[in-house]
């Protein structure tokens, strides 16, 4: 076929087909005549690849808009039931599992609590495995009907070409996880169903870009505010984000000692885990029994009562504290990347609310320099804190757009060798 620049038509066909379905989606209903100016091409291109899209049933009618000649124009958008996908949230207590058809409804949702084992690998594959099935049971779909399976994951993650998705992460114990090739192997789905891994943060990132609070924004900075803090990185050279550590910044030489195993990290000070522990070593008393989350909202209950009632001195002086080294390192990502907005999510970000936030935003305006704070907007996300699973989800989708709507399929078979091959290659081989 030939080449245009460098592109065949084919490659030409399928970015058209992309690009009309991407603005479908994220900015439609839409008419044919308002898709041209929107992806750039002509009328006569929008009209073949509309008609090609209907024909494979990924798009469909959705009423008429009047137009100045006085005749309506069909007004069109993407099917909801044309795929599938999933979101996996490997999170910090538990693995987080939903479906969800192309307008994002949750059509099922399973949790797995991950108990003692904590981030023993098997169990961790094993909770993600069983809860792709449980959800596919539940909404009486098969696995042939998935785009495929995004999976946000702390950590770094390593393309290790033909083994797939490799993740270090230092934190929860992992060396070099094959974690791709490991779900692989449980068989749950077929082998043409694509699995796309990546960070937490990076998922919580796109979510919050295309569906929440960043969305109209060229660039900008999300953090993830959980047990642990990361933060995934938007701009106009990397507009699907990239993950940076951010919670092993160093910002105080030789102090405590985070769980990767250095020291001063941000996560030391800033995490939830780390917050709660800062809180006991002081004198804080949470409730016997109580886990991480229970334990920051006793907190944050006994910085703020609300009731009438005086702070309680110990929990308020830890919060302020944190907010102080929260904005030491929202004031770096905002001089490093000067980004139009700083978006907060995680469940531990969102529970420590507004107030606690405002004093965040004034620590990170104070030292941060001047041209980029004076641009930058601090907010929370909106999509709340189960965020990691969407994010995760738009992985397939986004591989499925830059595919031009192209479903993943079995591999063709290759044809059966004739029986002459395998006794001449056994001659060739003896020599």
């Amino acid at each position: 076929m030939a080449a245009l620049g460098g592109r065949t038509v084919r490659d030409l066909r399928r970015e058209s087909r992309g690009a009309v379905l991407q603005r479908l989606y994220v900015d439609g209903p839409m008419s044919r005549h308002a898709l041209g100016p929107a992806t750039g091409l002509s009328s006569g291109s929008v009209s073949n690849v509309v008609g090609e899209l209907l024909a494979d049933g990924l798009v469909e009618e959705a009423g008429s808009v009047g137009s100045d000649a006085g005749r309506p124009r069909r007004l069109l958008q993407v099917r909801p039931d044309s795929g599938y996908l999933v979101g996996v949230d490997i999170g910090e207590t538990r693995v987080r599992v939903e479906l969800f058809d192309l307008a994002f409804t949750e059509l099922a949702r399973v949790e797995r609590p991950l108990g003692p084992r904590g981030y023993d690998v098997d169990a961790v594959v094993g909770h993600v495995a069983d809860g792709v099935g449980a959800v596919l049971r539940t909404a009486g779909r098969s696995p042939g009907d998935l785009l495929g399976v995004g999976v946000g994951v702390p950590g770094i993650i390593e393309d290790a070409g033909r083994a797939g998705a490799v993740v270090h992460g230092q934190t929860i114990g992992w060396d070099a996880v094959p974690l791709e090739w490991l779900l692989r192997r449980t068989g749950q789905l077929p082998p043409y169903v694509p699995y796309f891994i990546d960070n937490g943060a990076k998922a919580l990132g796109q979510a919050e870009m295309w569906f929440g609070a960043g969305r109209g924004a060229r660039n900008a900075v999300v953090v993830l505010f959980g047990s642990g803090v990361g933060a995934c990185v938007v701009t106009e050279e990397a507009a699907q984000g990239r993950a940076v550590e951010w919670g092993h910044l160093t910002v105080r030489v030789a102090g405590r000692r985070c769980r990767c195993g250095a020291l001063g990290c941000l996560e030391a000070y800033a995490g939830a885990e780390a917050l709660v522990a800062r809180w006991r070593e002081a004198g804080g008393r949470p409730s016997a029994g109580a886990g991480e989350e229970a334990a920051l909202s006793e907190l944050l209950a006994a910085a703020g009562p609300g009731d009438g009632r005086a702070p309680d001195a110990v929990a308020a002086a830890v919060l302020a504290e944190t907010a102080e080294y929260l904005g030491a390192g929202l004031s770096d990502l905002i001089n490093l990347f000067q980004p139009e907005r700083v978006l907060v999510g995680g469940w531990a970000g969102l529970q420590l609310g507004g107030a606690f936030w405002d004093e965040v935003r004034a620590h990170t305006l104070a030292r941060a320099l001047r041209h980029p704070a004076g641009r930058v907007r601090i907010e929370l996300g909106r999509l709340g804190p189960d965020a990691v699973t969407v994010g995760a989800a738009i992985l397939p989708l986004a591989a499925f757009f830059a595919a031009g709507g192209h479903r993943p399929r079995p591999a063709p078979q290759e044809p059966p060798t004739p029986a002459w091959h395998a006794a001449v290659e056994g001659r060739l081989l003896r020599g």
